[in-house]
């Protein structure tokens, strides 16, 4: 194995425990909003830190990789992905950390019931952010392809929740003040569901070389870039 394949292969696993890491921040941040917990919430925004942290140390590790002189395209791409993939991860722990702040700053307040939705929303976002991570860890792109499917569906969710949430509202079920928090939280879940199809559209690029677009239709089939 070469010296650039050293550093890229550990570069590589950084990057895939970095997405464990992800992972672990978010299914905790959707734990504490479900169970109205602030000491979980003081986790989750603690456990960012490290996050931020080695975020900037993927980062700097890989600029001097494209200094090396490799010429392969394939490792090229790979040196492209991980920087992407990385801002895309980091951004995930942002969103978890912005449903942590709901619960400590409205959590006394949220006595209502969640939508029965909410849930299958949250637990299908939460298994993105898994298979996006996967799919970069076994350079699998047809589970990247698979991640992308899910995505139409946690839009439907949103707006479901969005349209029953306004109706409970008009109807006096909920409190205006409580609407707004799930709107809130529905909005981050949509953020984290976006940057993981970003995460699989990467991996998709790195293992073939082609784009894959968002449609009205839903998403293409994997084509050569233009020109």
């Amino acid at each position: 194995m070469t010296p650039f394949a050293k550093k890229l292969e550990q570069l590589r696993s950084d990057l895939v425990t970095q997405g464990d890491r992800v992972f672990d921040l978010t299914l905790r941040a959707v734990d504490c909003y479900f169970d109205r917990d602030e000491e979980k919430a003081r986790e989750v925004i603690a456990g960012d830190e490290i996050i931020d942290r080695v975020d900037v140390e993927i980062e700097r590790a890989s600029i001097p990789l494209l200094a090396m002189g490799e010429t392969d395209e394939h490792q090229i791409r790979f040196v492209l992905t991980i920087v992407k993939i990385n801002n895309e991860l980091e951004r995930i722990a942002d969103c978890a950390v912005n449903i942590a702040e709901v619960i400590l700053t409205y959590g006394a307040e949220m006595t209502e019931q969640m939508p029965a939705t909410f849930r299958v929303m949250a637990n299908s976002v939460i298994g993105m952010v898994r298979d996006a991570n996967r799919s970069l860890a076994e350079l699998n792109e047809g589970l990247a392809r698979q991640v992308l499917s899910f995505d139409d569906t946690v839009d439907q969710f949103k707006q479901e929740i969005g349209l029953g949430v306004e109706r409970k509202v008009a109807e006096g079920e909920i409190s205006v003040s409580f609407a707004f928090r799930i709107r809130t939280v529905t909005a981050q879940l949509e953020r984290i569901a976006d940057h993981c199809t970003n995460i699989c559209e990467q991996v998709i690029y790195l293992e073939s070389g082609k784009i894959v677009r968002h449609v009205a239709g839903g998403w293409t089939e994997p084509t050569e870039p233009e020109a």
